[in-house]
């Protein structure tokens, strides 16, 4: 039998807590239950038996460019209704490539730096 994806791990340097309640609002999953700040891990959850996203303190900071990030593709709300509301959460915008056909993405970077792709949204 194959083994199935738990948890999707992200590094981070700051409090795990603060960072995965910035994806918890981005994604609308709610955090496990027994986390706080302070914890040295938090987890995000995802109600439909996904894996869950999980935050831990490292000591060493993020020095290059991602290896793996999300592309987001949002539901009720345009591309850009949904990077005004990432901005609005914490996230930094990074790069637009959206293309006059109105294709593409933009990418942004969230409070510890990881990049991630906000593409069309079912409204665009």
């Amino acid at each position: 039998m194959n083994p199935v994806i738990r948890h999707i791990t992200f590094d981070c340097t700051g409090d795990p807590y603060d960072l995965a309640t910035f994806w918890s609002a981005m994604l609308g999953n709610p955090l496990a239950d027994d986390d706080k700040p302070g914890d040295p891990e938090a987890l995000i959850v995802d109600p439909s038996g996904g894996p869950g996203l999980l935050f831990v303190r490292v000591p060493e900071g993020k020095t290059a460019k991602n290896r793996l990030h999300f592309d987001l593709r949002p539901t009720g709300r345009t591309r850009a209704q949904e990077v005004v509301r990432a901005i609005e959460l914490g996230a930094r915008p990074l790069a637009d490539h959206t293309r006059p056909d109105g294709g593409g993405w933009v990418t942004l970077l969230d409070p510890e730096g990881n990049e991630f792709c906000v593409e069309r949204g079912d409204l665009d």
